[in-house]
């Protein structure tokens, strides 16, 4: 159970004081939303679909859908296996390690940077994801440590895509027959 350690301390009185924090609620509430499902996924769709309609690359969405499927095959068991109890209000309702919010829009919109090729600003995807966890936590729904763990389980998925997507760059350039 990952309700105790040498972080619990530290994660309740940084989340405790994020929570009742002056930080004003609905810009809080906006940050955290965008790691909804029905908000990120529409953002890497479109991200998505612009990048294959300019470089008739298939690859690219493939890895995308992919590595986007995994967040929830991944964060739903650990969840389940965790069992860590939410801030208030959410508690005594367990299942909030890691958190799928931060780890939906981690991947999404780390994944938007790289089907751009990093023609798109890196730093503004870690300002959102940034923005959602601050979100996740004032809000009350998760403890910072959700986040983070999230953060880390989305940059390990993050990085094989990165794999994923320069193996198969250097391929076609190359010269070597695409399969």
């Amino acid at each position: 159970m990952a309700a105790d350690g040498p972080l619990l301390a530290l994660d309740e009185r940084v989340g405790n004081a994020l929570r009742t924090s002056a930080i004003p609620s609905p810009p809080a509430e906006f940050f955290a939303d965008l790691g909804n499902l029905t908000v990120a996924l529409p953002i890497l769709a479109a991200t998505l679909a612009y990048v294959t309609w300019h470089t008739r690359d298939w690859r690219t969405p493939t890895t995308a859908a992919v590595t986007m499927a995994l967040v929830p095959a991944l964060v739903a068991p650990l969840q389940s296996l965790l069992a860590r109890p939410g801030p208030p209000p959410m508690s005594p309702e367990t299942g909030f390690y890691p958190s799928g919010h931060a780890a939906t829009a981690a991947v999404a919109y780390g994944l938007c940077v790289l089907a751009l090729r990093r023609r798109g600003p890196a730093h503004g995807c870690v300002a959102v994801n940034a923005a959602v966890g601050l979100g996740l936590v004032r809000q009350g729904y998760h403890w910072p440590v959700d986040v983070v763990g999230s953060w880390c389980l989305a940059a390990v998925l993050l990085y094989v895509a990165a794999l994923v997507l320069s193996r198969s760059t250097r391929r076609s350039s190359s010269g070597t027959p695409r399969c």
